[in-house]
């Protein structure tokens, strides 16, 4: 069962809907001001939708085991750094992206005019709630949040579709509202690691609709699994699939990303960026990212994630106060729950490990905690890190 809630860019529940269609090609008008009601009495608190994983491993005297963000440990690979530092020779030129939009294009075997680079998913989220003029946008949740922040920075009034943990986070397609014609959903999620099948989401796009799929960690599943890019071109509506190299590759730090859609809606997107939005280094990255060697490498990756995620659940799974979210977490990354789960991650603090909060993410509360993936040894010294923090 999934709940709605509308939220204005200040973070207040709203009422009523328009049913109109708008193309993605215009820019969103912002609405009409409203009171700001936020901590007045009988008003709900608001998660901070700016707060993410780094946030919990920046500026503290100790060094931490970081289970707060979901990057590869031990990234990024030799070669890709090799490929990196010799574009560093270039950079009096201004960057040309043509042959990494090409890379790009060839690795999803999609045209040239159906990739969009940028830097990282956030900005394409940017470019998103500027480019679309949505009368009713829908963010399923919970999942990452800068969509929902994008689109209020942007203006526009934010409907919330929130996945129950008691239904495992499962997407129903029919809860999303018919007459919504922006819909964002990640997959697999973050933070709650669910990954939808492809023809529930499929389900989702419809003519007069823009359906936006963060495929940011789907890299991360073996086989790519319940991707929606073989459907690109089939689907009606606008459906536009994103894509991250963050993760796998370690590259946070150098913020690359790109998008996959039509040609019309590339193009939309396009004109909201600046000059030269992508660095040459960056451009380097992607176009090392789709070699036959960088596929072989993030395959064997993802079933490296299987393998050590299972062995993370089992030694959670030796702990009676943990509860799990998911049934069958497809993600580098768990969700769980915990009565106290807040205590429990400031002693892990104290322990050497940073552990996500999940309360700034809509439809969890306190009681949640979002976990990387680590290898077995990491693991296994997390494991008694618990029971020294009092988890039974």
């Amino acid at each position: 069962m999934a709940t709605h809630t509308r939220t204005d860019n200040a973070g207040h529940d709203a009422e009523g809907h328009d049913t109109a269609h708008r193309e993605p090609a215009e820019p969103a008008e912002p609405p009409e001001p409203r009171e700001d009601t936020a901590g007045q009495p009988g008003t709900v608190s608001e998660p901070d939708l700016r707060h993410h994983g780094d946030a919990e491993v920046r500026d503290d005297g100790a060094p931490l085991t970081d289970l707060a963000v979901n990057v590869r440990a031990g990234t990024p690979p030799a070669w890709l750094k090799s490929a990196v530092a010799a574009s560093l020779d270039t950079l009096a030129a201004y960057p040309d992206g043509r042959a990494a939009r090409r890379a790009v294009a060839a690795h999803h075997g999609l045209a040239e005019e159906q990739v969009l680079l940028t830097a990282g998913v956030a900005e394409a989220f940017v470019l998103l709630a500027r480019a679309c003029r949505a009368r009713r946008p829908v963010v399923v949740h919970p999942q990452f949040t800068e969509p929902e922040a994008a689109l209020r920075d942007a203006g526009h009034l934010v409907e919330r579709v929130l996945l129950r943990a008691g239904d495992g986070f499962v997407l129903r397609p029919e809860a999303v509202p018919k007459d919504a014609d922006l819909v964002i959903v990640g997959n697999p999620t973050n933070p709650t690691s669910v990954l939808h099948p492809a023809t529930s989401l499929a389900a989702l796009a419809r003519p007069g609709r823009t359906l936006v799929v963060d495929e940011a960690f789907l890299d991360a599943v073996p086989g790519e699994k319940e991707s929606l890019i073989p459907l690109l071109d089939a689907l009606p509506g606008q459906v536009v699939v994103l894509r991250s190299l963050t993760k796998t590759w370690g590259l946070a730090g150098l913020r690359i990303g790109y998008v996959l859609a039509d040609p019309p809606t590339v193009r939309a997107l396009a004109a909201h960026q600046p000059l030269w939005p992508v660095s040459t280094p960056a451009l380097a990255a992607a176009t090392a990212c789709c070699t036959r060697r960088a596929r072989a490498e993030a395959a064997a990756a993802a079933r490296g994630f299987t393998a050590d995620r299972d062995h993370l659940l089992a030694r959670l799974g030796t702990f009676a106060e943990i509860g799990h979210a998911t049934p069958e977490p497809a993600a580098p990354f768990v969700l769980i729950r915990h009565p106290r789960a807040a205590g429990v991650r400031e002693r892990l603090r104290g322990l050497g490990f940073a552990v996500r909060r999940g309360d700034t993410f809509p439809g969890l509360g306190p009681e949640w905690l979002r976990l990387a993936v680590r290898d077995p040894a990491t693991s296994d010294r997390f494991a008694t890190a618990l029971t020294a923090a009092g988890v039974r």
